[in-house]
């Protein structure tokens, strides 16, 4: 008799054991999924100079390019009058100017010959661009000749120093690829203005887009 207490009292003992590591089991977290785990060690793709540079031309490219189209034919004679705007650029004139900028930076950084032969033709585009369809796609044109050069600025040539074709100065190559991004947006500024002054909202600027 006192040994079959005993052996119940084991019994017992063991089951409360039993009970409390199952209920110790069921507190634990859920583990992660394979897929949770997977995403969360997945090493991103780290930017380089070149893809850091060109997502800062991409973007001017982009309200460019918006603004441009925006605006009506009829307004790409425009320029403003009232104040000290004696000798402005038009807004056609504005965007020519751009682009053939573009393609002298494109020049420079890719080494290949360029489309712009004289500081007159880079200070107010090609005479024989006109008209809103043509200048529209001289302008995306130009881009895509400074995407391309851009493509090829790296960590080994980024110092490198590149000669302006009109004038006696130098630039570094990293310099040259800024001033694509810089140059668009101090023009676009500007164009901003005659937009406005039209009526048209600037794209990028709409509630609504």
């Amino acid at each position: 008799m006192k040994v079959l207490s005993s052996l119940l009292l084991v019994l017992v003992l063991v089951g409360a054991a039993v009970a409390q590591n199952n209920d110790a089991a069921s507190a634990k977290p859920e583990a992660a999924k394979p897929q949770d785990t997977q995403a969360s060690t997945k090493p991103s793709t780290p930017p380089t100079v070149a893809s850091s540079l060109g997502q800062q031309t991409k973007i001017i490219e982009h309200h460019l390019v918006g603004l441009a189209e925006a605006m009506p034919e009829d307004k790409f004679d425009f320029a403003p009058k009232q104040g000290e705007f004696a000798g402005v650029r038009t807004f056609g004139q504005q965007l020519l100017h751009v682009a053939a900028g573009n393609f002298v930076f494109a020049s420079m950084l890719s080494g290949e010959p360029s489309k712009i032969s004289t500081y007159e033709e880079m200070e107010n585009g090609p005479a024989n661009i006109k008209g809103k369809a043509a200048i529209v796609q001289y302008l995306k044109d130009s881009f895509a000749a400074a995407n391309k050069a851009i493509a090829n600025v790296n960590e080994k040539n980024l110092t490198e120093t590149l000669n302006f074709p009109f004038g006696n100065f130098k630039m570094s190559r990293l310099g040259v690829a800024n001033m694509i991004a810089w140059h668009g947006f101090d023009h676009y500024g500007q164009l901003v203005v005659y937009s406005r002054m039209n009526g048209i909202v600037p794209p990028a600027s709409r509630k609504d887009k």
